[in-house]
């Protein structure tokens, strides 16, 4: 369940190709700054805009005035950029995406209609088609501890071999308002976290993460 094609429909980001060359979505962090800047200089003209250098905006994304977008990054068609949202860099954001207001992300790959839209950090991460942070919710990508990132499974612990990894969120998650995803959190396709949740290790697909830390599955209706 940790792997990319279990987590994630491809047909739904530019990054397709490049992601399709690993198992594991975390091993796609390291290269995601290289694989921007080679993507971006591939990018059809007509359609996306060199706003400063190794900066690509889509001519249908709307950035606010006071937003920072730091290089490299790619903004995708009807995206929008909100008030004081700090891109940092090596950000790959799709189309009809929403990186809200004082939202920072870094180093992440954002599907599309992905929602970061209040008060978010994301930080060397991975966010599915159509899943959303709520208000607050943040990944937390360094240990306390700062040793290397494992990914704490049901059945076996993966050594990531990361000092920095925030979280891998598949399709269609749901994150409540002000949660926590610490070091190496992995959530499966149309999974949610109950609000004010501490999410360590994974969560399968198809379940819920309640704020107790209690994992129960989703009834079909």
């Amino acid at each position: 369940m940790y792997t990319i094609e279990n987590m994630y429909d491809l047909d739904h980001t530019l990054a397709r190709d490049y992601l399709k060359q690993f198992t594991y979505p975390w091993e796609a962090l390291k290269g995601i700054k290289d694989f921007i800047i080679s993507l971006g200089a591939s990018l059809d003209p007509e359609e996306y805009t060199e706003v400063s250098p190794q900066v690509w905006v889509h001519k249908t994304a709307t950035v606010f005035p006071s937003a920072y977008l730091g290089a490299p990054c790619i903004i995708g068609p009807n995206t929008e950029v909100r008030h004081c949202a700090f891109i940092r860099g090596s950000a790959l954001v799709g189309a009809d995406c929403v990186v809200g207001n004082s939202v920072e992300l870094k180093n992440v790959i954002l599907f599309d209609h992905v929602q970061t839209p209040h008060y978010n950090y994301v930080g060397d991460s991975i966010l599915g088609y159509y899943s959303h942070m709520g208000a607050g919710s943040i990944t937390s990508n360094v240990k306390s501890d700062k040793t290397l990132v494992v990914v704490h499974g049901d059945d076996e612990n993966i050594n990531t071999e990361l000092k920095k990894f925030g979280a891998m969120l598949g399709d269609h998650v749901e994150v409540g308002c002000n949660s926590v995803l610490n070091p190496g959190t992995v959530i499966g396709r149309n999974s949610r976290v109950y609000p004010v949740s501490c999410v360590r290790g994974v969560v399968p697909q198809n379940c819920i993460h309640k704020n107790d830390g209690t994992i129960v599955e989703i009834k079909a209706k």
